[in-house]
């Protein structure tokens, strides 16, 4: 049996947390012994791990300023203070300082696996949770294998830092047969008298909300008839639901919050819009393919992968405001547009199977 090592920030509400518990809990556990580590505790996914996954923390949550701090010690004595077991395989799943921690491991029969889910765009974007790009090269390049969610992410990465591994792209474990069987559930709160756009995430810069509700108040003076959900808790929060207040758009944009099942809100809504300024590969959009909503979103990583370079599945508009406008007008206004996709939508979400995507990492780690 291969004994693997999972360390992640925390398991908190975000897609790459919730992808973790997917894959851990569907692994196959006569040929692994998994455990899960994050650094900090309090996250909502943690009551989703199964209970053949072994699972500790850190410190009980997070404190201000953690990164900061964790560069003040090498890598190698925050591994020996992290991570007090020996693994076959250790996993540093998510970028940032499961990564240096993962680096520092002083086992020469360990196999080090990284698994990146942002796109990185510089290499500041590499050196983020590092002292410095010395550091994060040097650190990096001691992983036997590292692992991206799109092609979009690994290009990225191997632009902007020095790593001689192994690197492969693994699509994202989704508990499909789940969130089809979730999706049933009645989702409180929607107008069934319009057409419903959702989209779903946490309410930062990132997710680009803010273009979103602007593209809102655009089709709402063009007399478009639509509602918009929003489904996620951030600290854009107030921020938001001032321009909501400020701009008469509460008739036409409502701020779900969070819950722990998104798919019944997905699967009611007549359109799912992704208006990030970046991501690695989408969780929410994936999902929203599984339970047959069309997908509008601008060209973020692993968008094209995921809907089709010429559109087969979904839309991939240019990643500004104007296009996602036109994007999201377009599938409001023509005729038959949105059924169309619909039907494309559940045919593309049957390739993310929770099968195929889970088999695709066990086949790695056992090459290790």
């Amino acid at each position: 049996m291969i004994k693997v090592l999972f360390l992640i920030h925390d398991l908190g509400q975000g897609g790459a947390e919730k992808v973790l518990v997917n894959l851990v809990n569907n692994m196959d556990k006569t040929k692994f012994d998994v455990t899960v580590i994050s650094l900090f505790g309090g996250g909502v996914n943690e009551q989703f791990l199964c209970k053949e996954v072994k699972y500790h923390t850190v410190f009980k949550k997070a404190f201000p300023a953690n990164s900061k701090i964790m560069k003040l010690f090498s890598p190698s004595f925050l591994h020996k203070f992290c991570i007090k077991e020996r693994y076959d395989i250790e996993v540093s799943y998510l970028e940032g300082p499961s990564a240096r921690i993962v680096s520092g491991c002083p086992n020469k029969d360990t196999k080090l696996v990284s698994w990146i889910h942002c796109t990185m765009k510089s290499a500041e974007d590499v050196a983020y949770s590092f002292r410095n790009i010395k550091e994060a090269n040097l650190c990096y390049d001691r992983f036997h294998y590292s692992a991206f969610v799109s092609n979009g992410v690994r290009e990225a990465f191997l632009k902007h830092c020095e790593y001689s591994g192994d690197t492969g792209v693994l699509y994202n474990t989704i508990e499909s047969d789940i969130i089809r069987k979730k999706s049933c559930d009645k989702a409180e709160g929607l107008d069934d008298k319009t057409t419903k756009l959702i989209s779903v995430g946490s309410l930062k810069q990132v997710k680009g909300y803010d273009r979103l509700l602007r593209i809102v108040k655009r089709l709402k003076s063009d007399g478009e008839k639509f509602h918009l959900y929003i489904l996620g808790i951030g600290d854009q929060e107030s921020e938001l639901e001032n321009y909501i207040d400020k701009n008469n758009l509460s008739d036409v944009v409502t701020l779900l919050g969070y819950d722990t099942n998104p798919y019944k809100y997905i699967a009611q809504c007549d359109l799912y819009v992704c208006s990030s300024y970046s991501e690695g590969f989408s969780t929410a959009a994936t999902e929203a393919l599984i339970v047959g909503t069309p997908v509008v979103t601008v060209d973020v990583s692993g968008m094209k992968e995921m809907l089709g370079e010429n559109n087969e599945y979904g839309i991939v508009t240019d990643n500004n405001e104007d296009a996602l406008y036109e994007g999201i007008k377009k599938m409001l206004t023509t005729p038959g547009m949105l059924e169309d996709y619909a039907a494309r939508a559940k045919e593309r979400g049957k390739y993310f199977s929770t099968e195929n995507t889970t088999k695709a990492v066990e086949e790695m780690l056992i090459s290790l």
